[in-house]
């Protein structure tokens, strides 16, 4: 791709601020020089990964390509005063808040741009979860989430069977290729209605999308960026926990929902049981906030197809950079006796936008505004939809196996970005047999991120028990 000089995309120029932080635990104490080989034989080969933006005299931004020394892009963290002292002591968990900081303290730090933003900061120290953590900063230009899990598994091999490639990852249940397919059962009428509905779902969520750009605006609650005399760069702290996937999947399956489903329901349960202990509030009424949810605009099997291109050398034709559109997702904070009812919440506010063309309309929109009135324009556009909503929400699915990346078995992968106009950001990632929630989080509004963690663990184990204690029948009812 970047071979060719191809124009940074206009979604690509909304990220002009933003970079992915992905921590990843590597199972397996440390060898750097097989892990730089690693990088330097697979991640350093795409063209994506060896260009950088220049802005020609039009004014539009290009990828360039240019040589990369992968020395470079590869920070070894010489000491962590914290984690050194205490791991030695045996106290990994000290470690961990040690590594913590450091990743925290990137969100600062700015990139050297005049090479491929992107680099990984090798921290050779043993936590609980991990024997030693590398951690990959990069400009969120060159991939967003797919991409990122692309670009992982095209470089990893199987943990079990390192002469096989990573699996990747399934694609998502019930769809193939279009982002949104009509009703075909039912007959004309049904056929008919299905298109009405979708009509009139789009022009609502299109017009509620258009309103937030110039005057909704959530309310100032405590999860909402407080304003702090125009400064452009706080520090994000990034957390995260595992839980059990097959405990998520236990009240898909006895819920007949979805996992996206479920996590969304979750996310409604732990923000209430924080805002409510938090605020005090004894008359518990509910609270609505709204999330941005990207999307991916991909066909379902194109992380599939790029992966065997790549395989087959031919990554010059993987689409790279961020292919996303975008949708407003609603949250409801309450306090439910039943904790199901946080996931029926979900269940329903999901099916709603699935029937919705707002994700497509968005993006085609964000693409016409760059070429007609230019980048300022898009840029208003996007940052006033971020100011004006409260959280970032996201959801990936990653290898369905455990994977070694550059020689080393992954013990877990933690992404999450740091750069937007929000003071919280909720991932969602799967691997293996587990998924985990990482949060960023602007470190002077939420200085307890650790007690919000908390409420995640929580609402999910509250959620299963009632899952586990009541019937199908009941369960399903709405």
């Amino acid at each position: 791709m970047a071979s060719s000089w191809e124009p940074v995309s206009p979604v690509e120029r909304l990220m002009k601020d933003l970079y992915v932080v992905a921590a990843i635990g590597l199972a397996a104490p440390l060898n750097l020089p097989v892990f730089r080989a690693g990088i330097e034989a697979q991640l350093a080969r795409h063209p994506h990964f060896r260009s950088i933006q220049v802005t020609g005299k039009d004014g539009t931004p290009r990828w360039v390509p240019t040589t990369v020394n992968v020395d470079d892009h590869i920070v070894i963290v010489p000491s962590l005063p914290p984690a050194a002292t205490n791991a030695a002591a045996g106290d990994p968990a000290a470690a961990g808040r040690a590594v913590e900081d450091y990743l925290s303290s990137l969100s600062t730090l700015p990139m050297d741009h005049t090479r491929p933003p992107w680099e990984f900061h090798v921290l050779d120290v043993a936590t609980s979860d991990a024997a030693a953590v590398v951690a990959l900063r990069m400009h969120h230009a060159l991939a967003d989430g797919m991409a990122l899990i692309t670009l992982l598994v095209s470089s990893s091999r199987s943990a079990a069977d390192p002469a096989r490639p990573a699996p990747p990852p399934p694609p998502p249940a019930r769809r193939a290729g279009a982002i949104y397919a009509p009703h075909s059962a039912g007959g004309l009428l049904m056929w008919m209605w299905s298109y009405l509905l979708l009509a009139w779902h789009t022009l609502v969520d299109v017009a509620a999308f258009a309103g937030t750009i110039c005057f909704l605006r959530d309310p100032n609650t405590l999860f909402k960026r407080a304003e702090h005399g125009g400064e452009t760069r706080r520090r994000m702290r990034f957390v995260h926990r595992s839980f059990s996937l097959d405990d998520v999947k236990f009240i898909k399956n006895a819920m007949d929902y979805t996992v996206n489903d479920v996590l969304v329901g979750v996310t409604s349960a732990a923000l209430s049981r924080y805002f409510f202990r938090k605020t005090g509030d004894t008359k518990k009424r509910g609270v609505v906030l709204r999330s941005v949810l990207p999307v991916n605009t991909r066909p379902a099997t194109s992380l599939q197809m790029d992966v065997e291109m790549i395989e087959s050398g031919k990554s010059n034709a993987v689409r790279w950079g961020n292919r996303l559109g975008y949708i407003i997702l609603p949250f409801h904070l309450a306090m439910h006796d039943d904790p199901l009812e946080y996931v029926r919440k979900a269940k329903r506010i999901i099916d709603r936008k699935k029937n919705s063309l707002e994700v497509v309309i968005i993006h085609m929109a964000i693409e016409i505004t760059f070429k007609i009135f230019g980048p300022k324009a898009g840029a208003y556009v996007f940052n006033n939809v971020l100011r004006n909503t409260t959280i970032t929400f996201s959801n990936l699915i990653g290898p369905p196996e455990q994977i070694e990346l550059c020689g080393h078995p992954v013990a877990y992968i933690a992404p999450s970005v740091y750069g937007l106009q929000q003071a919280l950001t909720v991932h969602y990632q799967s691997y293996a047999n587990t998924i985990k929630v990482i949060l960023a989080v602007d470190e002077a509004q939420f200085p307890d991120s650790r007690q919000l963690l908390d409420d995640f663990a929580e609402s999910l184990r509250l959620t299963n028990e009632a899952a586990a204690k009541a019937s199908t029948k009941s369960i399903k009812k709405e």
